[in-house]
């Protein structure tokens, strides 16, 4: 159960993140108020998963399923650069967390 807490709280992470794009410096109430809940429930599945994962792995994944998904939402919505070295970064990225789960017990 703590990787299903762990990549839920990193979801949530992608959605904070992107909605403090939307939060204009925390000047728009709605996206505010939605970006801060999302922040609080991701810190809360995160800490689910901390039970019984090591913080090394579960901090790295959790940042990692939010810095990927930041990213690739970046380029889809806002037009952000998708240059093939971004891309590849992204991929490292990626194989860094599988290589995680993949070496967590």
């Amino acid at each position: 159960m703590a990787w299903t807490y762990l990549v839920i709280a990193g979801l949530l992470e992608i959605a904070w993140a992107i909605g403090l794009k939307y939060t204009e410096g925390w000047t728009k109430l709605r996206p505010s108020v939605l970006t801060a809940a999302a922040m609080i429930a991701s810190f809360y599945f995160l800490s689910l998963a901390l039970k019984t994962l090591p913080i090394g792995t579960a901090y790295a994944v959790w940042t990692g399923i939010g810095t990927v998904g930041a990213a690739i939402f970046g380029m889809l919505i806002f037009g952000e650069s998708r240059e093939a070295m971004r891309i590849a970064c992204i991929v490292l990225i990626v194989a860094g967390i599988v290589g995680l789960k993949l070496t967590s017990h």
